[in-house]
């Protein structure tokens, strides 16, 4: 076979393989996320959540999530500027109805900026894992809004993660749901 008559065949194939998949219905949610560090700081930022019919029939969501102190308890303040990158996993137990209870895990990338050199000898950055739990309400309008709270497994010591990443942290999302993307 020549170059010519494989480039077709594959064209052919992956077009065929396109339109031979069921189709899916897909949900996007895409919104504010706020965050409360117990005893510490407000972190605010935005969120991703995605899922689909093949992840479980929509009973589990992938997420990402930035989260920052620059949106929340150091905006005119003093306050150390920390940043969280966020991806997890969630399980929706009752994924049908409007009140969903939530279970998940997730990891990242914690960072802090202390905008001092003289704690330069101090851990600026750590690897998150979180578990988290909570409720989620669907509205009928396209908003959905989860109230959890988690559970940071690497926790601050000061010695080799920032002592600024507190264990217990409390959340408030409000998405926007895009469906059949």
């Amino acid at each position: 076979m020549n170059r010519r008559t494989i480039t077709i065949v594959f064209l052919f194939l992956s077009v065929s393989v396109l339109f031979a998949q069921k189709i899916i219905s897909r949900d996007l949610r895409v919104g504010l996320v706020m965050q409360q560090t117990q005893y510490l700081y407000n972190e605010n930022g935005v969120g991703l959540d995605y899922t689909c019919e093949r992840l479980l029939d929509k009973k589990i969501h992938i997420k990402a999530t930035y989260l920052s102190s620059r949106l929340g308890s150091a905006i005119g303040t003093n306050a150390l500027k920390q940043d969280y990158y966020v991806f997890g996993a969630h399980y929706y137990f009752l994924s049908k109805e409007s009140l969903q209870i939530l279970a998940g895990l997730n990891t990242g990338l914690f960072v802090v900026d202390y905008e001092n050199p003289a704690f330069d000898v101090l851990p600026k950055s750590s690897a998150i894992l979180a578990i988290e739990t909570g409720l989620q309400y669907d509205f009928k309008l396209p908003i959905t809004a989860s109230l959890t709270a988690g559970y940071n497994v690497r926790s601050g010591n000061g010695v080799d993660i920032p002592g600024s990443l507190f264990p217990v942290f409390y959340k408030l999302s409000i998405m926007y749901r895009i469906k059949d993307i």
